[in-house]
């Protein structure tokens, strides 16, 4: 199972959605994937005790992250960076276990130019600390508001769609080879 990780708890984000269409392109290549969205995370997981003692509604999180083969990251950009959510949820998560030898990929989006350029850079940096095997192709879409389709769901631009489409199905083949699916 690939874990398509949508980066923030922003609701109704360009995030989500995008991450809800690559969850869509992996479904169109056969290959089992899921949306995880960090507005879905538990209320009770910000209490500061959460660094001692996890909450039990936080555990359906942590599962699904240690039983996946790989991980998709859709992250905006916020102020230069990723959001901090983002990083509270990898603290919460168990260490090394949970990104140690675990493909990564990353697609970044933002309303500005560069595409959530520097939140995929932070992130492998990151990702690359916890020994995750990362793959090198990734995917910015700058100026995101003005790329979707009238209707919401695809993108404008064919070259954002080629783009997207390569990059999941070299994923594919880049968890079976690393994850010996």
């Amino acid at each position: 199972m690939i874990e398509v990780i949508a980066g923030t708890n922003r609701p109704q984000s360009n995030t989500k959605k995008l991450a809800s269409l690559v969850v869509g392109l992996y479904h169109e290549i056969g290959a089992d994937a899921q949306l995880l969205s960090l507005e879905d995370l538990p209320e009770e997981i910000f209490n500061p005790a959460s660094y001692a003692v996890k909450p039990e509604s936080f555990q359906p999180f942590s599962d699904r992250i240690l039983q996946s083969k790989g991980l998709h990251i859709v992250v905006p950009e916020y102020n230069g960076s990723f959001p901090g959510v983002m990083k509270y949820f990898i603290d919460m998560l168990k260490f090394p276990e949970s990104f140690e030898h675990r493909c990564v990929a990353f697609t970044g989006q933002a309303a500005g130019i560069w595409g959530a350029f520097r939140s995929v850079e932070q992130l492998q940096l990151i990702f690359g600390y916890r020994n995750s095997y990362i793959m090198p192709e990734r995917v910015w879409i700058p100026t995101i508001n003005n790329q979707w389709d009238e209707v919401g769901v695809s993108f404008k631009d064919d070259a954002i769609m080629k783009r997207l489409e390569d990059q999941i199905s070299g994923f594919r083949k880049f968890v079976e080879i690393h994850s010996g699916a």
